[in-house]
């Protein structure tokens, strides 16, 4: 019988657990109880985009199944290095839609914050995978090119923070940004992208609800899960403080093959989600970056899913399928 990791309450800072992220693919081959032959194919892949993802979330898979749906979606593979036409470094028009250091404008009334390109896990099939994070980081010259474009923009009423994980900076480099969006008088709502709470729970702790209670702006939070079992025990108790701390919970999934592409995970992923406090918001195909094509469904396929799931559940439950284009003016609804 296949069993998962023992998973004792953890006890450690999210920094901690930040810092103690597995990162060398021998090693999770052997915490999971797989074969080491399987490091000849993951190595390559690992040396171009490297592996790193939290113990925490590692407890959550079974051991020796390659297969399992957490580790897919962590596990480098030779099949990102097979070039694939139609698959781009830059998929969604990034770059085009810079209107300065960490900042994107691409639709109205929104402009998105690239904080940081660190994040806590490294998911094989990211869209930004290729992004040249080092010169396009807002916090690092602590948000001012950010803000003094904030400040010029009347259109721009929500914020949108993203990276990477905007959740691996600091709480008083947080803090400092939403006190100065507070001031600016336009902006309406914060929202915040990030997979921290789901990876490493105790990224929610007080110092992070202390400055959220604070700001005189909405929060909401776009969590990122695309299986029910990422959603545990202690996953659930940090988006119950988030929801008690005034936070608007969505979730923001990605359609994978061999991983959620089934009828039965969907349905079973909105309703883990709703057990803890989130409503689905999109279920996204796949954005068709370079090394993740081999995660691709087919569009046809993605719309038999979809009237399935309409099937199962109630309207409230059923994301909004969507693809996002380069270029486009809003995200584009599929079905």
């Amino acid at each position: 019988m296949l069993q998962r990791i023992s998973s004792p309450r953890q006890t450690k800072t999210w920094r901690q657990q930040l810092a103690e992220a597995v990162r060398d693919p021998a090693e999770l081959l052997a915490m999971l109880g797989l074969p080491a032959t399987a490091l000849a194919e993951m190595l390559p892949a690992a040396q171009t985009f490297a592996l790193r993802v939290p113990r925490s979330y590692i407890t959550r898979m079974q051991k020796g199944d390659l297969a399992d749906p957490l580790l897919r979606q962590v596990l480098p593979g030779a099949a990102e290095l097979v070039e694939v036409p139609g698959f781009l470094t830059d998929p969604v028009g990034d770059l085009a839609a810079t209107a300065g250091k960490g900042m994107l404008h691409k639709y109205a009334g929104r402009a998105l914050v690239v904080a940081t390109g660190a994040c806590a896990v490294h998911c094989r099939y990211c869209f930004r995978r290729h992004y040249p994070y080092s010169q396009n980081s807002a916090a690092a010259d602590q948000w001012q090119a950010t803000l003094a474009y904030l400040r010029g923009n009347p259109t721009v009423n929500e914020v949108i923070l993203s990276g990477g994980d905007p959740l691996t900076l600091s709480d008083a480099q947080l803090a400092s940004f939403a006190a100065s969006l507070d001031k600016i008088s336009h902006i309406r709502r914060l929202r915040i992208h990030t997979r921290l709470p789901v990876v490493i729970p105790a990224r929610v702790d007080e110092e992070m609800l202390a400055w959220i209670q604070h700001t005189r702006l909405p929060v909401v939070m776009v969590v990122h899960v695309n299986h029910a079992n990422e959603i545990n025990a202690e996953v659930r108790r940090a988006l119950a403080r988030l929801k008690l701390a005034g936070v608007t919970l969505l979730n923001q999934s990605v359609l994978l093959k061999g991983v959620n592409d089934d009828a039965g995970a969907l349905a079973d992923l909105s309703e883990a989600l709703f057990n803890a406090s989130v409503l689905p918001y999109y279920l996204h195909l796949l954005d068709p970056v370079q090394g993740a094509a081999h995660f691709d469904v087919a569009e046809g396929r993605a719309r038999e899913l979809f009237a399935a799931l309409q099937r199962r559940l109630p309207g409230y439950l059923v994301p909004r399928m969507v693809r996002e284009r380069a270029g486009a003016p809003a995200k584009g609804l599929v079905v």
